[in-house]
Formats: structure tokens, C-alpha cells, sequence
């Protein structure tokens, strides 16, 4: 069976406007997806980028266009600048590492809730409240936002520390069993070609 490593931060657009595309792709193939959140200001660091609110006005101008003509082509509705971002991804993060390893929900839709909770809703993520509630709508236990912190932040650490040793730069991206990278959510679609074996 194919298997698609998804690296990706809590917080990111991009990532919010993949909706749950990927999950549609894997299930039509049959891949497997291992959800492996990070932390995108570190990968920035790491890997030779810039975090948004730090990159010159022509292109900070040029995202938030970006972000609107990518909304209108996925149907999914953005704030493009939300109350609460940047705010804290490690607590959802953790919430996401948590659920992935209890199992009995559904792992990408708990994903896409705590980025539509940023990108539409006008809420923090930060906020324990707020990861519960995206946890118990995925079909999951809330108090996994209180459980395996500590296993949460290891996992967290050490997601990053792999992402950056198998070349990731962003978020979303992709990884599959070849080795085959795919970065962002307008490469979906080659996603799924590959899966195809015609990529």
C-alpha cells in the first residue's frame, strides 16, 4: 500500500486551503498518510526562509493575493488576516500527535477544523477550549488535549528534526514512499497522478 508522509503546521493557509483533498486523493488510491505537524517559524529558520511578517511589503502584498485567488479556485472561504495569527501551534499540534496515536476519530478532519477554526472562525488555536471542541467534532476523546504532553512535545521536536533531514521547507507538503516531494496545496493534483503511477 502507498503511504504519504504529510508534514504541515496548524497555523498555515496554505495548508488550510488543501481542505481535505488529500485525504479524498489517499482513500482513491489506497495510501496510507502519517500526519506529522511542526513548527513553521523553525523550519523558516532552518531551511533558508523567511516567516511572513518578516518579508518585504511587495511580498507580503503578493501572499494575501495568493491566499484570495486561492480561495476562490478551492470554494473555501478566508480571513486573510485573522484575529489570532500567528498565535501558539504546539497545543493543537500536540492535540493532532495525541489523536493520531489514540485512533477512533477522524485525523483529517481534526486537522482541517483547527485550521478552518483559525482561517474562518476567528479563533485561537492556542486556547485548550478551542482544540477541544475541533477534537471532540472529529469524533475524538477532548481530553487528549490534556493527555501525552509530554509525548506530544517530544513527537513535535522530533517531527521537525525529520522534516528538515528529508528536505522539507513549507507547509503542506508531501512526501511519498519514493521519495517523491510535493509542496504545497496547488500540487495536490500531481499528488494524485503520481499515486496513479503516471508522474
Amino acid at each position: 500500500m502507498a503511504h504519504i508522509n504529510y508534514y504541515f503546521s496548524t497555523i498555515s493557509p496554505f495548508t488550510y486551503l488543501a481542505g481535505t483533498r488529500l485525504e479524498e486523493i489517499a482513500d482513491k488510491h489506497g495510501a496510507g498518510i502519517t500526519y506529522k505537524p511542526f513548527d513553521i517559524g523553525a523550519i523558516f529558520s532552518r531551511t533558508g526562509g523567511t516567516p511572513p511578517p518578516q518579508r518585504h511589503e511587495s511580498r507580503k502584498a503578493y501572499r494575501l493575493q495568493e491566499l484570495r485567488r486561492a480561495g476562490v479556485k478551492t470554494g473555501l472561504p478566508i480571513n486573510l488576516q485573522p484575529a489570532h495569527f500567528p498565535t501558539n501551534a504546539a497545543p493543537s499540534s500536540y492535540a493532532v500527535i495525541a489523536a493520531q496515536s489514540a485512533g477512533g476519530g477522524d485525523v483529517g478532519a481534526l486537522v482541517h477544523s483547527l485550521l478552518r477554526a483559525v482561517w474562518v472562525e476567528e479563533k485561537d488555536i492556542a486556547e485548550d477550549a478551542v482544540v477541544k471542541g475541533c477534537l471532540e467534532g472529529a469524533g475524538f476523546d477532548p481530553s487528549l488535549a490534556d493527555s501525552g504532553l509530554l509525548v506530544g512535545a517530544e513527537t513535535y521536536a522530533a517531527n521537525l528534526e525529520e522534516a528538515v533531514n528529508v528536505g522539507v521547507f513549507g507547509s503542506p507538503f508531501y512526501i511519498t514512499d519514493g521519495d517523491e516531494r510535493f509542496w504545497g496545496h496547488d500540487r495536490l493534483d500531481d499528488l494524485d497522478v503520481h499515486l496513479a503511477g503516471k508522474l
